[in-house]
């Protein structure tokens, strides 16, 4: 374990050094992508030209699309702009550009492997340029035109025209305070300086200071607003108790580009119930395409429970805090080479050993359009409780720590998982479908297991919102998997994934608590593990709703004892699910904002599709709570 590990930080390091010492050589937009990501459908573009008021296309202007993901372009001397790689659905699309004004966004509907073309009308705001004042602000008489007037004598007449009454050399009057103070200054060493006539004719507007307000108008501020409540349940009643009560969240995301080159996001979320918690991360990616694609950002969280449960409070500290690091880089040596390699930094003030590094290696190779194929090599440490206070996918819901988690064996503490793992994955595009096949190897140690309504002597009751982590043992597991996404019709959109996989557990050196609460998690024992993950999408553009739903079902799920054999308990199917509705709401579109309405309901208790999991994660979750969020959205 430990010389696999040197070798992935080894093979890391060396790349950020050849990636930082080879030049650059080719542009491409491959992307590379983690193996074990849940099946996505094909993303579609959106192309389109801005024209001012005339027709005439403004270059320079900064285009913005707002959905299932963020993604910003700027547009060429034609005033054309390309947005690609959007996962379907809903976008908010708009343009800015400095002295237009920002017209309403428009919603465009991105379905997958389509090009969608729109057009984006900007209106001159009718403010004058802004030229820089430079020293020598005077030309010599002798180039310029006879339009040029000079300054009058110190000793001139006290009496002057009014600026009222100052002409052009064309003979219309002049209004402008500027020019007719320029005609009148008292000489000094501008004594021989003659004006230009654009000056004369008060076309001059001095430079201006830029401030914070002209900051934030200038830039293309986009993101999200959510005010959502949240709770956890096993049966439908249990929803109405008084013990139950929901926890209201607050969620902020804003995004915006850096030039013309990359795009900076910060999220935040605060909740505010029987225990306070918040989660904030800022993150900067390097816009595609680019021979170099920088991914980095950072993410801090913290619980805080004070009220409740006392038996928590002496199982486990009231405060915890997480905090994590990243870095990677995706560097295209080529349009059929592209390498991605980097590291994740965690670090947890509730573990021994606080600092935990993930690094990954991965190899793309795309030798036509239709194909793709991705090689990985990474090392994955995750703590126990980790799910409470790291960001989620970009499709899941943003939400703070929420639950408080202590160790099943109060002796042996909380110790991390650590898996190596590596893959191999084929993929082709077949029309409109997409098929691809993947093999992968992977050794764990300190196996995590997770634990729900349990009662143990002396310990929390888990039935508050509490649960166990415990450690199974070490897992050495290999399989394969094949999956298969479409766009079904032009409403609908699904995957099917099938996975196989052979795995030999070898058990805890005490398994006691385990045989207590979870029998059917304790070992030793080999066993080969079937699962069928789906995953379908459905938008209705005559009623604006947009449904997503993820349903996985198999056999290796852990059970509380409800039998004599455990061998049989998990021999039976269980299943994991996460249903989402969002529903649009036009009539609250006051200006270019959207707002929607959601609602989810899941028992999936760690994020599916992540990017490196042990085959045994999600199996080791015992009797999980179905969880439901809902409230209001805010795109803008």
């Amino acid at each position: 374990m430990a010389t696999a590990r040197w070798a992935i930080l080894s093979a890391v390091g060396g790349l950020v050094v050849l990636g930082t010492a080879l030049p650059a050589h080719a542009q491409s937009t491959v992307q590379a992508h983690p193996v074990a990501n849940l099946a996505a459908f094909p993303p579609g573009a959106i192309q389109g030209t801005v024209l001012d008021e005339q027709g005439r296309p403004v270059a320079g202007a900064v285009v913005s699309a707002v959905g299932g993901s963020t993604i910003v372009a700027v547009t060429d001397k034609a005033g054309h702009f390309e947005l690609r790689g959007l996962p379907p659905g809903p976008y908010l699309v708009r343009a800015h550009l400095g002295g237009f004004v920002t017209p309403q966004a428009q919603i465009i509907q991105v379905r997958s492997s389509v090009r969608v073309d729109s057009s984006i009308a900007l209106r001159h705001t009718g403010a004058l340029p802004t030229p820089v004042l430079a020293a020598g602000f005077g030309t010599d008489s002798s180039s310029q035109p006879a339009t040029a007037a000079a300054v009058p004598d110190q000793g001139a007449p006290a009496a002057a025209p009014s600026p009222s009454n100052t002409e052009h050399k064309d003979g219309q009057t002049d209004d402008s305070e500027t020019a007719w103070r320029l005609r009148h200054m008292r000489r000094s060493i501008l004594k021989d300086l003659t004006l230009p006539a654009d000056v004369l004719a008060g076309n001059f507007v001095p430079a201006q200071k830029t401030t914070a307000a002209d900051f934030f108008a200038r830039t293309p501020f986009s993101g999200q607003v959510d005010f959502l409540t949240s709770s956890s349940f096993e049966e439908a009643q249990q929803l109405f108790m008084p013990a139950n009560l929901p926890s209201g969240i607050a969620n902020l995301s804003v995004t915006a580009p850096i030039g013309d080159h990359g795009d900076w996001s910060v999220r935040g979320a605060f909740m505010q119930a029987d225990m306070a918690a918040w989660i904030v991360s800022g993150a900067y990616q390097t816009r595609m395409p680019a021979t170099h694609q920088y991914n980095v950002g950072l993410s801090y969280s913290t619980q805080r429970y004070d009220v409740g449960n006392p038996l928590a409070l002496n199982a486990a500290t009231n405060s915890r805090s997480a905090s994590e690091v990243f870095a990677f880089d995706t560097f295209t040596l080529s349009p059929v080479v592209a390498i991605t390699y980097g590291t994740r930094y965690a670090r947890y003030d509730y573990l021994d050993g606080r600092g935990l590094m993930s690094p990954r290696l991965e190899l793309a190779l795309t030798p036509d359009k239709r194909t793709r194929i991705r090689a990985m090599a990474a090392e994955s440490a995750q703590a126990p409780g980790a799910e409470e206070f790291l960001p989620p996918s970009e499709t899941g819901v943003w939400l703070p720590p929420q639950r408080l988690f202590s160790s099943l064996d109060p002796d042996a503490g909380l110790r991390a998982e650590h898996t190596t793992h590596a893959a191999l994955e084929v993929e082709r595009d077949l029309g409109s479908a997409t098929v691809s096949l993947a093999a992968f190897h992977q050794h764990s140690e300190d196996q995590l297991v997770t634990i729900f309504g349990a009662d143990l002597p002396n310990q929390p009751m888990s039935k508050i919102g509490h649960y166990f982590v415990g450690n199974a043992g070490n897992v050495i597991a290999s399989g394969c998997t094949a999956k298969v996404r479409a766009a079904i019709t032009s409403w609908l959109s699904g995957s099917v994934e099938y996975s196989l996989t052979n795995a030999q557990l070898a058990p805890t050196t005490d398994p006691t608590y385990l045989l207590l609460t979870a029998p059917s998690a304790v070992g030793p024992r080999a066993e080969r593990i079937y699962n069928v993950a789906t995953k379908l999408e459905t938008k209705l553009p005559e009623l604006a709703t947009r449904v997503v739903v993820l349903y996985r079902v198999g056999n290796g799920y852990a059970h509380p004892p409800r039998g004599t054999d455990p061998a049989a308990d998990r021999s039976s199917l269980d299943s994991r699910f996460d249903v989402q509705v969002r529903q649009s709401l036009p009539f609250m579109n006051f200006t270019s904002a959207k707002w929607e309405m959601l609602l989810g309901v899941r028992n999936f208790f760690r994020e599916p599709g992540s990017d490196i999991q042990s085959a045994y994660d999600e199996l080791l979750v015992v009797r999980p709570p179905k969880r439901i969020v809902g409230g209001l959205t805010m795109q803008f």
